[in-house]
């Protein structure tokens, strides 16, 4: 059963009726282009299988009522929250997430009425594959059509919109200072592609991707340990960023290039300089992978992957044990390239594998883990599908 129809069974179950409508948002893997997002850069993204739903129905009363099934096959019920009175920090844990969406749209000056919520995913939680951003995405889209503002409807926001209210639910109300990367890969992906997506500009391009025509795969590694936005060194990361484009006078470090980075180097104090180096490195990387897929030269993306990790673990400092662990473990095993996705400091990796190597490889990370006797992953193949939409 998918996680639509246990949502809409769930919430007739549970109010007596059937929801109004029942959307549903994916998790993503970033092929490359970590931690440039905020940075006016530019991210690879695509939509992965795993969703999060949300069925929704109407309430007489201005209250927000949601619950939630639970990794442990139990119903949690959130707090009541009058829809009126909801303020940033006024909620916390899980709940936060359909409270901020609901703020944000009534602060974009929607009429938010009160609403019955029932949620069901099965995108892995802190495994860096975007849990939060699908769920904040699927609530947005059910509360919009609730209001009768369908994307592409006269008068509905953009998806570009949409992903930017759902961006201010997560920094102003959730308070985790992420990007635009995530909400705009579950709103935007197609199957088959991954969506390169240029985040100051907002133009995006649709690339074909399909690894298995090449005799590839891209294998996901969650390696269970859990990362949290608002808790890790993620804000920090950011804000040294944007301290670094202070000082070299540029809006954001999108604006220095390679060959620049020496020069910049003088401006800036040591702490800062790897910084730069990745988000700019990062970048170029991004733009040679599109190049190279557009000629379908998919075994040579492997090298950039390596590379793209090396600069998070080394320069961005965002990797941990369990990240490296993965990622070397699967190129001494055959990939022909991998890295850490996500945030960092846990999540999850993907290695770009052949597919005649893929039980080769997942053995490997598997006896790797156990040799350090770290939680054993859980491995699965990306297969790029489509983005968000309404199921029912």
């Amino acid at each position: 059963m998918n996680v639509s129809t246990r949502a809409a069974e769930l919430f007739a179950a549970e109010h007596g009726r059937a929801p109004s409508a029942v959307w549903s948002a994916p998790g993503r893997v970033n092929l490359i282009g970590e931690h440039t997002d905020y940075n006016d850069g530019f991210v690879l993204p695509m939509a992965i299988p795993h969703r999060v739903a949300v069925a929704l129905g109407p309430r007489d009363d201005r209250k927000l009522v949601a619950a939630t099934w639970g990794d442990d096959g139990q119903l949690h019920q959130a707090d009541e929250l009058v829809v009126d009175d909801l303020r940033p920090g006024s909620s916390t844990g899980w709940q936060a997430f359909p409270a901020g969406v609901a703020w944000a749209l009534r602060e974009a000056g929607h009429a938010v009425p009160g609403l019955n919520l029932m949620i069901v995913g099965d995108v892995p939680t802190g495994a860096g594959l975007s849990s939060s951003h699908a769920l904040q995405c699927a609530l947005a889209l059910a509360m919009l059509d609730h209001l009768g503002l369908p994307p592409g409807d006269p008068g509905a926001p953009s998806l570009a919109e949409i992903a930017r209210l759902v961006q201010r639910s997560e920094n102003d109300y959730v308070g985790a200072p992420t990007g635009l990367l995530d909400q705009t890969a579950s709103l935007r992906c197609v199957e088959s592609h991954v969506l390169f997506f240029d985040v100051r500009s907002g133009d995006a391009e649709q690339v074909p991707f399909d690894p298995r025509s090449a005799g590839l795969e891209l294998l996901v590694i969650d390696t269970r340990a859990k990362h949290s936005h608002s808790e890790s060194g993620y804000g920090e990361r950011r804000k040294g960023c944007e301290r670094a484009a202070d000082l070299l006078g540029v809006k954001a470090l999108r604006d220095i290039s390679a060959a620049q980075l020496p020069a910049a180097n003088q401006k800036l104090p040591d702490e800062l300089q790897p910084l730069v180096k990745h988000v700019v490195t990062e970048n170029e990387r991004v733009l040679s992978t599109v190049e190279l897929l557009r000629s379908g030269g998919y075994a040579e993306v492997g090298p950039l992957l390596n590379a793209s990790h090396a600069s998070l673990r080394d320069d961005y400092r965002v990797s941990c044990l369990e990240l490296d662990v993965a990622v070397d473990a699967a190129v001494q095993a055959g990939a022909l390239g991998a890295r850490m996705i996500g945030g960092g400091f846990g999540g999850s990796a993907i290695a770009l594998i052949p597919t005649s190597e893929r039980a080769r490889v997942e053995a490997a990370v598997r006896a790797a883990f156990a040799e350090r006797s770290l939680t054993e992953p859980r491995v699965f193949i990306a297969i790029p599908s489509a983005g968000a939409g309404r199921d029912r």
